[in-house]
C-alpha cells in the first residue's frame, strides 16, 4: 500500500509539472512553436520574448500553480489512502512530488522530454509548503527582472533562497512544521534549476548574458539615441 501511494504520488507530481502551459499559451496566441523561439524552454521568460509580457505572466503564474498542485495532490492522495491517519514521513512524499514536478517541467514527456528552467514550479511547490514563499519569490523575481533584467539571475537567487528559507524556518521554529525532507528538496530543486541553467551560467561569466524586460528597453532606446 505504501509503495503503491509513494509511486501514485510522485507519478501525479512529475504529470503536473509536465504540462507544457508556456508552449500552449504561445500556439495558441501566435501559432509559434516556444521550442524555436529564443532560448528554447518553455517558461515564463521565453514565453514573454516569444508573446508578450501578458502570456510571459500567465505562464510564470501557471507554472508556480503546477507546481503547487503537484503537492496538494500529493496531500490528497494521502488522504485516500491513509485517511484521518497520515503517516509521519508524508512531508518526504510533500518534497518528492515537487521534486518530480520541477522534473516534469523541465523534462516533458509531452514535449519530448523538453521543457523549461523549473522556476516556476520550484516556486510552487515551496509556496504548497509554506504559502509566503511565493511572495517572496515574486518581489525578488520582478526585483531582479525589473531592475538587472536577467532572468537567469532571479532563478539562481531562488534556487538558493528556497532551501534558506527552510532552513531558517526550521532552526528558529517560527514555522512548526518545516521538515528536513523540505530543506532536502529545496537543495535538490534548487540543483535541478542551477543544472538547467548551466548555458546561462556560462554567458553570465562570459558577460553576454540575455537582457529582458524594462533593462532591456532601456538599453535599447539608449542605444538608439548614440546610433
Amino acid at each position: 500500500m505504501d509503495f503503491i501511494f509513494i509511486v501514485l504520488a510522485g507519478l501525479v507530481g512529475y504529470l503536473w509539472g509536465a504540462v507544457p502551459f508556456g508552449f500552449l499559451y504561445v500556439r495558441l496566441t501566435t501559432g509559434k512553436d516556444l521550442r524555436d523561439e529564443g532560448s528554447g524552454r518553455t517558461g515564463g521568460t521565453n514565453s514573454l520574448r516569444a508573446a508578450g509580457w501578458q502570456v510571459g505572466v500567465i505562464t510564470g503564474l501557471s507554472d508556480v500553480f503546477k507546481g503547487a498542485m503537484a503537492v496538494v495532490f500529493a496531500r490528497w492522495i494521502a488522504t485516500l489512502f491513509f485517511g484521518a491517519d497520515i503517516p509521519d514521513w508524508i512531508p518526504w512524499i510533500e518534497a518528492l512530488a515537487g521534486m518530480l514536478a520541477v522534473i516534469g517541467h523541465n523534462w516533458s514527456v509531452f514535449l519530448g522530454f523538453k521543457g523549461g528552467a523549473g522556476t516556476g514550479p520550484n516556486i510552487g511547490w515551496a509556496t504548497a509548503v509554506w504559502w509566503p514563499m511565493f511572495p517572496l519569490g515574486f518581489v525578488v523575481m520582478v526585483g531582479i527582472l525589473v531592475i538587472q533584467g536577467m532572468a537567469s539571475v532571479a532563478s539562481m537567487s531562488m534556487a538558493f533562497i528556497i532551501p534558506i528559507a527552510f532552513i531558517i524556518l526550521k532552526v528558529t521554529g517560527i514555522v512548526d512544521y518545516i521538515h528536513i525532507a523540505h530543506i532536502i528538496g529545496g537543495f535538490v530543486t534548487g540543483g535541478i534549476v542551477l543544472w538547467a541553467l548551466r548555458p546561462n551560467i556560462k554567458r553570465l561569466m562570459e558577460g553576454n548574458e540575455r537582457i529582458v524586460g524594462p533593462r532591456a528597453k532601456r538599453i535599447a532606446k539608449r542605444q538608439q539615441k548614440q546610433s
